[in-house]
């Protein structure tokens, strides 16, 4: 159990530190507003990211309990997706790019709501929860709806402590990215094989 928690921490933190559009706008928001809200956006994001829990965590138990073969299917589509994740990032440019010019000014609430609405309407990240979540589901005994929220609650902690450096961070991480443009492929292919091994844990458990 132990260990199934502690990879599915190791691949939460992967996956936070790859630049995407979350961690992308808790760092310009940073450097153009300030940290504190930086940090505001960061804990709308994390907010948003209950209600997904809650979703998968309720939608799937029953999926669990009703028709286990459909789990299957589900297991079987969350490994499609993910390597198709894999896919995109290999297809993507590794050059991190971010621009503040054209951010404008908003309060620490402002930023708040925009972080809990740029991810509770995200369909993408409903359907990550879906792949991700069910393949680390720890226990045969406990119930599994308890089961995804302690997932939720990891990856939320996780997110947050990651999110939250990022955004107290801003000036020295930009200034890094600036100078050292290895850091984008680094990233980028880190993000490849976290993808691809957790797919792979799914196929052959």
């Amino acid at each position: 159990m132990i260990e199934t928690l502690l990879s599915f921490a190791l691949a939460t933190a992967t996956l936070a530190i790859s630049p995407g559009p979350d961690n992308i706008f808790v760092l310009t928001q940073s450097i153009v507003n300030g940290k504190n809200y930086g940090l505001a956006t960061v804990l709308g994001l994390m907010t948003g990211c209950i209600i997904h829990t809650t979703l998968v965590a309720f939608g799937v138990s029953e999926v669990i309990k009703r028709n286990p073969n459909l789990f299957f299917v589900i297991k079987l589509f969350g490994a499609c997706y993910l390597l198709y994740l894999a896919y995109m990032v290999f297809k993507s440019d590794s050059t991190i790019t971010f621009s503040t010019n054209t951010i404008e000014k908003k309060s620490t609430f402002s930023l708040f709501k925009t972080g809990f609405w740029m991810n509770v309407l995200n369909p993408k990240v409903t359907i990550f929860f879906l792949a991700f979540f069910p393949q680390f589901l720890f226990s045969e005994k406990l119930n599994s709806v308890y089961q995804f929220y302690v997932l939720g609650c990891i990856f939320i902690l996780v997110s947050f402590v990651i999110f939250s450096g990022i955004a107290l961070l801003a000036g020295e991480i930009s200034s890094y990215i600036k100078k050292n443009s290895n850091i984008g492929a680094f990233l980028k292919w880190m993000q490849i094989v976290v993808f691809i091994s957790i797919a792979v844990y799914i196929l052959i458990s």
